[in-house]
């Protein structure tokens, strides 16, 4: 989890408070990290260069000028006549994106101005720390009216992609300004109970103790009202609790309520696309002991291990497969012995689009051409998978998307080609920061959540 980093008593200095880094430092490091995402590297990747010293800090900052890039960039087009260099634009972006807000900028504007023309001088725009000075001292003298020049464009406003913005209006005609909004919101830190540890309600006193409010979400989550390292949570080593958030915490009850367990052995369940384990170990937890056996598959052999590492701090057991979901022939008979699985969760990949203000370098990242490149795939897991599930089995399909050729069309989709598949009451599609209204959740809400898709198929027997 990240927050907004606190004004330093200095901050109109700029200084360092003792054995803290000073802000210019912070400054460069967030340019250098908004150089290597615009240049198609995630923000992990990205910030797992960072010295660990400068790390939180620069997360915290990396993350507001992401949620505020499309502003940005708009005004650095204001302020020159030509594209600096990528590297300059990235500091100037860097500055832009925090200061152009008073209101809800980390530092006091001419405080990040200064800084960040320090940061010019000390790093990689050394030579051009003239102009970047230049630039940014115009943006504090003419602010009101360069913000005002560039209220007219969508991308500035809503800080998205314009194919995006243009999806999100033709997908959701009543709600796009809703979800582009609660996308530049930071979320909150949501836990999921291990109940087989402790009740949801017994957590809840323990981060009480703590002096850690949260109230009950989902059927087993708690949302707190301030985010907390998990080193600091009550027993969270010992798998007490897990963070996931209230929209991830739907798909094992709506794959595991009602289904009537076979007779002389545990329900056989596939968790399709596993990595890195939360849904995995919510099946698991959500179930009776010893009344399932999980196969968790996972194409990446380093996300695989984490897999393992989840279910080992919850002490719970799991048969974890690296191979490709879509090429059963690798691991259907020789891992799983043939057996069809009895229930299957396929939480298929996509382009993130519903987590975004939990990732916000995604909207960025993503191009428009990979909505129909994994929707290709998403369709093509639903059609390979789909054979190895018994008959009256379940399978719930979901993605972490808004976009309805994710969601609501590659089911359509589904059920048009498929004459062994019936559609049971779900959720559909879950926007982010909003309270789930459908029938199937509507008694066990689920937080302010992200944005989410789910649908239940039954087969035929």
């Amino acid at each position: 989890m990240t927050s907004t980093p606190s004004k330093p008593k200095n901050a109109s200095q700029g200084a360092a408070t003792p054995n803290a880094p000073a802000l210019w430092q912070q400054l460069d490091a967030v340019a250098k990290a908004l150089h290597g995402i615009l240049g198609g590297q995630s923000s992990k990747t990205v910030l797992a260069q960072v010295p660990p010293r400068l790390r939180p800090g620069v997360q915290a900052l990396l993350f507001q000028v992401l949620r505020n890039l499309g502003r940005a960039q708009a005004l650095q087009k204001q302020l020159v006549s030509r594209a600096p260099a990528p590297k300059v634009s990235a500091l100037l972006s860097t500055a832009l994106a925090l200061a152009w807000d008073e209101d809800h900028a980390p530092y006091p504007p001419f405080t990040l101005v200064n800084q960040a023309v320090e940061a010019a001088k000390n790093g990689s725009a050394r030579a051009q720390s003239g102009f970047i000075n230049g630039c940014l001292r115009r943006f504090l003298r003419e602010r009101d009216e360069l913000v005002a020049a560039t209220d007219g464009d969508p991308v500035a406003v809503w800080n998205h992609p314009a194919w995006w913005i243009a999806r999100l209006k033709k997908d959701h005609p009543q709600d796009w300004q809703a979800i582009l909004a609660a996308n530049n919101d930071q979320p909150p830190m949501t836990l999921r109970v291990n109940k087989q540890k402790c009740t949801p309600v017994q957590y809840q006193s323990a981060l009480a103790a703590m002096n850690l409010k949260a109230q009950l979400v989902a059927d087993a989550g708690l949302q707190l009202e301030h985010a907390a390292p998990v080193q600091e949570l009550p027993h969270f080593e010992e798998g007490w609790a897990s963070v996931q958030d209230g929209a991830a915490q739907a798909a094992a009850p709506l794959l595991l309520n009602g289904m009537a367990l076979p007779q002389g052995r545990p329900l056989r369940v596939l968790d399709a696309c596993a990595a890195p384990g939360g849904k995995t170990a919510h099946l698991l937890e959500h179930a009776a002991p010893g009344s399932i056996e999980v196969t968790a598959l996972e194409i990446d052999p380093e996300r695989a291990r984490r897999i393992g590492e989840t279910l080992a701090r919850l002490g719970l057991q799991a048969k974890v497969v690296v191979a490709d979901a879509s090429k059963p022939q690798d691991w259907f008979e020789s891992q799983c012995g043939g057996l069809p699985f009895d229930a299957i969760l396929l939480d298929a990949p996509c382009t993130a689009s519903g987590i975004v203000r939990r990732q916000p370098d995604v909207r960025w990242l993503r191009r428009e051409s990979d909505v129909a490149q994994l929707a290709t795939i998403q369709s093509k897991l639903l059609d390979t998978l789909w054979p190895l599930l018994q008959p009256g089995g379940r399978m719930v399909y979901c993605t972490c998307s808004v976009f309805k050729s994710e969601g609501d069309v590659q089911v359509q989709a589904f059920l048009t080609r498929n004459t062994t598949v019936t559609s049971l009451p779900a959720a559909g599609h879950l926007l982010p920061g909003s309270a789930a209204k459908v029938a199937p959740v509507s008694d066990n809400p689920l937080g302010d959540h992200d944005g989410f898709f789910y649908a239940l198929l039954e087969k035929s027997r």
